[in-house]
């Protein structure tokens, strides 16, 4: 048994229902499958983590939360917006993703399908995220070509306001990545355009995670931490991905790795322009891996539970970098699976509450996790910027 905050979380061992975990704690059973969201109550996986209902603390700090969402299809599926609008009272910001760069500074359309209505009715303000993605990936080049050319930037940025007011937007984010060295100054100076022209909105920037400022390799050296941050409202550090599709196995966002993130961070700008960004889904790795194996599947932690579940497997959980993991096996070889469960999810709450930062931000919010959001309710309130 673990405490985060006042709520309690209760890991299951051999032998526990729960109805015996709703004893124990002196809860009501339905309450707790509910708050736990459990599709199957009568079936509980050992090592599974259940979020144990208590009372929010009175001084719980007030934060920020954003959510990005994303589709691959023309609209969003019913799903997904039933899933926003499931979690749009634990959001301040919503963000579509994404309004893909032109060369020549117009915008891909992109079709919410009622994502602004939600918002508007839970009182989530949108933004219109901007990316440098081209032909499904980031692009040096096309970010270098708007760089280049004030005309085109002028075009971008009317185009992006345009679209703003469209969908009653009030935040602008921009998201681009794997920026040349060269472009370092250019990119401050196009955010810099942007907030000039932009008077009345909010802006902010995804920054990839880096660790010093002098940090080698194509996703960091085209992003200036302590110039960005002087520029822009508020940053969105991507703390997530040690642990991706095609790398080896491990945990997406490890508590160390995070720590040491943040903590450069803090050297280059305040507090309160951190949003930690954590990721709502895990990796299912086929073993041996090997580079070049086929990708690892994106999962949900609603999903690992079920199939951990299926396939008859304990999970276990690595105190190192704090995160739940578990292996089976199927057709013959051998899989292994790591994710988020309320413990690590709390890890990192704790370290935003001691590092006092703005806020989280999600990537992506079409993965289930319930005990994410009963613990951000537990431990946080949510502020809501609009009146």
């Amino acid at each position: 048994m673990s405490k985060g905050g006042v709520t309690l979380f209760h890991v299951v061992e051999s032998g526990d229902s729960l109805y015996s975990i709703a004893r124990e704690y002196g809860v009501n059973a339905t309450t707790l499958a509910d708050l736990n969201e459990l599709e199957d109550p009568d079936v509980l996986v050992v090592g599974q983590t259940l979020v144990i209902p208590g009372t929010p603390d009175p001084n719980r700090p007030t934060i920020e939360t954003n959510a990005y969402v994303e589709w691959y299809t023309e609209l969003p599926s019913q799903t997904l917006l039933d899933e926003v609008r499931r979690r749009a009272p634990l959001l301040t910001y919503m963000m579509p993703f994404s309004y893909d760069v032109k060369r020549d500074g117009t915008l891909t359309p992109l079709n919410w399908g009622g994502l602004d209505t939600i918002a508007e009715e839970a009182n989530v303000t949108s933004a219109i995220v901007i990316s440098n993605i081209e032909n499904g990936a980031f692009s040096d080049t096309l970010a270098q070509e708007i760089f280049a050319s004030e005309e085109i930037q002028d075009k971008l940025i009317q185009n992006i306001l345009a679209e703003a007011r469209a969908k009653n937007a009030k935040d602008i984010h921009v998201d681009f990545e794997y920026l040349r060295p060269a472009d370092r100054d250019a990119y401050v100076n196009f955010l810099t355009r942007l907030k000039e022209a932009a008077s009345g909105y909010i802006l902010s920037a995804a920054l990839a995670p880096k660790t010093s400022a002098t940090q080698s390799g194509k996703w960091y050296e085209g992003h200036d931490y302590k110039r960005i941050a002087e520029v822009v409202d508020y940053v969105v550090i991507m703390t997530y991905e040690w642990g991706y599709s095609g790398g080896p196995p491990m945990a997406v966002s490890p508590i160390g790795p995070v720590r040491q993130v943040l903590t450069y961070a803090l050297t280059e700008m305040a507090p309160e322009k951190i949003m930690m960004g954590q990721n709502l889904y895990g990796y299912d790795w086929t073993l041996p891996y090997k580079p070049g194996n086929p990708q690892a599947r994106a999962i949900s932690p609603k999903q690992a539970i079920e199939l951990a579940r299926e396939r008859n497997a304990a999970i276990l959980y690595d105190t190192d970098s704090q995160a739940p993991y578990f292996n089976y096996w199927l057709e013959g070889k051998e899989h292994v699976v790591w994710f988020e469960d309320a413990r690590s999810i709390n890890a990192k709450f704790q370290l935003i509450k001691e590092l006092g930062l703005r806020g989280i931000s999600y990537w992506h919010i079409g993965f289930s996790f319930p005990q994410n959001w009963a613990l951000l309710d537990d431990l946080f309130n949510v502020r809501k910027l609009q009146s």
